[in-house]
């Protein structure tokens, strides 16, 4: 029978997996081989993918692709074709004294998603890099550097993946980086919990030849299942040495070092070199290869001979690619189909299966007297969550909630710091405007940049907020959770499940949000991920947001910004639909997705995470919005004289001389009298000058020139639009944020047909908002697709496209709002 067919909570053994290409060699390596129990767990709601749990982890596939995986019961299963166990084969290589030649260690961390690899690297080295609970977080080559010991220690921190095929960017960005960088010593992070999966990666390091320590990490997790391990007699038979290690803790990590540096002067017992014992028949293919390859040395001192045999036997395309230029590369070739041949005949199975199959055979072989679970079979506790969380009835409204109180406590519990901060910023303005000479410089001061630049400022407690939500449903585990659930949504509108996660970074900042796409397999699916990632409401845009519903939605604040959300997520699935019926029209990928257990999120994890992001922030605002701040304030304050000067000093003079007027009457009378002299100063500026030629343009949303401008300010980043409206509307420092929305909603048209009526209408704000959402992403983001999809065709794309949509939607939403508000 096929495994979709297996009723919830039973438990089957696999015994053949159908289909070809990526979805085989995934899911194989994933764990789903011949002789494997597989639990199903539960489905998704709306039909969607279903849970399972094989090799005491949950991972979730879609119905269609369970249909793939033919399985019989436990009872009906033949162990005695289950494959052997062969054990290693020694190789007497002498280990060098490395530290002879040098005092610095390069050390490679590699290892699965959500084994702790990247916290284990943020402890060691200090480091700030982010933690997440699902696959892809990790999607570059991250450096640290540490002095200690005698040594210097270069860590790097490489993208988390399952193997090293040449399947997904991950597995790429890991190999060449051995290949090319050589690191001194591989540390191997391995999930405690889940040995049996993680060493699958373990024995294809083994096959390349690599000085390995094995970081037996969340050792505490597997003490408290009672899990036993003897990782002594591991360490042993693969000649690798492991160590037990806490990394969330910093415990162990130190004897982690230790035995780092013991492996690299060649003083450790246990490390030895290896071969693992695929059996009679594949070594025998493996050596005809090996001769061949080789032949040529330019290769083999980079790459093991073996791992390139075994890559060949596994149709590896990128090895392919590597060797074509070789001499004799006709010879490997052909010496590489007659043994694929001979293999596929002997095992009636594709090569590539064969040997991920002799692998997992080799791990359970390994794993037969070394690791004990005695709790295997019991439900663990992320299963009994799992009950509450995705439910196929209350996991939506459960996940929806989640949403509704992250945004809602992103206005409520940021209201009362962001008072502060804007009396803080009131108080500056005002103690600055005291001490400095009447001038250009103090305008500068006062109005260009302590107003520009702190009405962007007082929206850093809403964005903490926003981060510290987002930050707890990554390391929690929930966001893989999330994608499980809307999964068959996002897949009705050509998306792939994995989508799911970096459109919900996207909601922190669009640009490590489309650096996460590589996560994804699929070409194709990445390039649509990317392209719709723009419309995911960024944390720059939110100052914007709150500006604007606080000023003028007061009853609904937490409604109107999650439906700017919603807005935006309708609008990345429509136009999913639309390219993917267009032009990607994608084949069917795989959703073969890792749900990791829950975890509680450390508060040391969650501060790294924030503080990271305030940093990033608090910089963006001493950097980019404040030049921009200045050029727009420059913009707005030069030239100085305009035709109707002399009338103002002409008003003021005549106050000043008239003696009916009290002190009070003619104090308030030049204040009024410069109020307008400054309206008349700015609509003449070149910044006037630019935002009345554009006016015409936007006028059918709504706009005035002074939004027009805001709106063009915000290309570069979206929070300068705030720090615009608060060098715009604020005529000197004396005036609080808060006040900016007083502003914002006595504010009249000066110019054209609506001259002496209110800009900030319902509708215009309304209008207002959905350009914001809508139009040109940042230039950071325009950039970064550049670069991610090789081309600016892609980023000229969005740039159009976005913009050009969200001109359209806003004339609708303002004219349509204009008929019933």
């Amino acid at each position: 029978m096929k495994l979709s067919e297996v009723k919830y909570q039973e438990t089957v053994i696999i015994t053949k997996i159908l289909g070809h290409g990526s979805f085989r060699r995934r899911i194989s390596e994933m764990g789903f081989v011949r002789g494997k129990e597989v639990k199903v767990i539960k489905s998704a709601p709306f039909n969607g993918p279903i849970e399972f749990k094989i090799l005491d982890y949950n991972v979730s596939l879609r119905k269609s692709e369970a249909e793939r995986i033919e399985v019989v019961p436990v009872s009906e299963f033949d162990t005695s074709k289950n494959g052997s166990y062969e054990g290693v084969i020694d190789r007497k290589i002498q280990l060098i004294n490395q530290s002879e030649r040098t005092h610095t260690i390069n050390i490679a961390l590699v290892g699965n998603p959500n084994c702790g690899k990247t916290t284990l690297f943020n402890f060691i080295s200090k480091s700030k890099e982010k933690v997440g609970n699902y696959s892809g977080v990790t999607i570059n080559i991250k450096k640290a550097r540490l002095k200690a010991k005698g040594y210097t220690f270069n860590f790097f921190d490489l993208p988390g993946t399952y193997s090293l095929t040449a399947y997904s960017n991950e597995e790429i960005f890991v190999r060449e980086f051995i290949y090319n960088k050589t690191p001194d010593i591989v540390i191997n992070v391995i999930d405690s919990t889940n040995i049996e999966r993680n060493l699958f990666l373990t024995t294809q390091l083994i096959d390349m030849d690599l000085r390995i320590v094995c970081a037996l990490n969340m050792y505490d997790d597997l003490e408290r299942k009672k899990i036993q391990f003897n990782y002594h007699e591991i360490s042993r038979l693969l000649g690798i040495p492991f160590v037990p290690t806490i990394s969330s803790k910093g415990i162990g990590l130190d004897n982690l070092i230790d035995k780092v540096i013991e492996v690299f002067e060649g003083r450790d017992t246990i490390t030895r070199h290896v071969h693992i014992n695929y059996g009679k028949d594949l070594e025998e293919s493996i050596r005809k290869i090996r001769e061949k390859v080789k032949e040529e040395k330019l290769v083999t001192d980079k790459i093991s001979s073996r791992f390139i045999a075994l890559k060949l036997l596994e149709k590896d395309p990128h090895i392919q690619e590597l060797l074509a230029d070789y001499s004799n590369f006709t010879e490997i070739k052909k010496t590489t189909e007659r043994e694929v041949k001979k293999i596929e005949s002997l095992y009636n199975e594709q090569s590539e299966t064969v040997i991920t199959n002799s692998k997992y055979a080799f791990i359970t072989g390994a794993l037969k007297e070394t690791f004990k679970n005695p709790l295997r079979k019991q439900r663990s506790n992320s299963e009994k969550i799992d009950d509450v969380l995705i439910h196929r009835i209350w996991g939506l409204p459960i996940f929806i909630s989640i949403l509704f109180v992250m945004f809602y406590a992103t206005f409520n519990l940021g209201a009362l710091p962001m008072e502060w901060i804007d009396l803080g910023v009131l108080a500056l303005g005002n103690f600055i405007s005291g001490i400095l000479p009447v001038g250009m410089f103090k305008d500068l001061i006062t109005d260009g940049i302590i107003s520009g630049a702190g009405s962007v400022l007082v929206f850093l407690p809403n964005i903490l907020i926003l981060f510290f939500f987002i930050s707890l449903l990554e390391e929690s585990g929930y966001m893989a959770r999330a994608a499980f659930i809307v999964d068959n949504i996002m897949h009705r509108f050509g998306l792939h499940g994995r989508s799911f996660i970096p459109l919900v970074m996207g909601f922190g900042c669009n640009v490590p949000a489309i650096l996460a796409t590589r996560s994804m397999r699929n070409r194709g699916d990445r390039l649509l991920t990317m392209l719709i990632v723009p419309f995911m409401s960024c944390s720059a845009r939110l100052p914007v947001y709150i500006l604007i519903i606080s000023a003028f939605f007061i009853k609904y604040q937490a409604l109107i910004l999650i439906g700017i959300y919603m807005v935006g997520i309708a609008f990345a699935f429509l136009t999913a639909q639309i390219l993917n019926k267009t032009v990607f029209k994608n084949k069917e990928t795989p959703f073969v997705m890792e749900l990791p257990s829950y975890r509680l999120p450390t508060l040391r994890n969650i501060i790294y995470h924030m503080w990271d992001k305030t940093r990033h922030y608090l910089k963006k605002i001493g950097t980019i919005i404040l030049l921009g701040v200045i050029i727009i304030w420059a913009l707005g304050y030069f030239p100085r004289q305009t035709n109707q000067a002399g009338q103002f000093e002409k008003q003021l003079n005549a106050i000043e001389a008239n003696t009916d007027f009290t002190e009070i009457q003619k104090k308030e009378l030049n204040a009024n009298v410069l109020q307008v002299m400054e309206t008349d100063r700015l609509v003449n500026s070149y910044l006037g000058k630019i935002g009345q030629g554009i006016e015409p343009v936007m006028r059918p949303l709504g706009f005035d020139w002074k939004m027009s401008i805001a709106l063009v300010a915000g290309l570069p980043a979206k929070e300068i639009v705030v720090s615009t409206m608060g060098v715009l509307y604020q005529s000197s420092a004396d005036e609080s944020t808060i006040n900016l929305q007083q502003k914002l909603q006595n504010e009249f048209h000066t110019t054209g047909k609506r001259k002496g009526e209110k800009v900030f209408t319902l509708p215009a704000a309304l209008a207002f908002l959905v350009f914001i959402l809508l139009y040109f992403p940042c230039v950071g983001v325009v950039a970064t697709i550049k670069n991610e999809a090789g081309s600016w065709k892609w980023a000229a794309f969005v740039v159009v496209y976005t913009t050009a949509l969200a001109w359209i939607t806003a004339f609708l939403v303002f004219n349509v709002a204009t008929l019933f508000l």
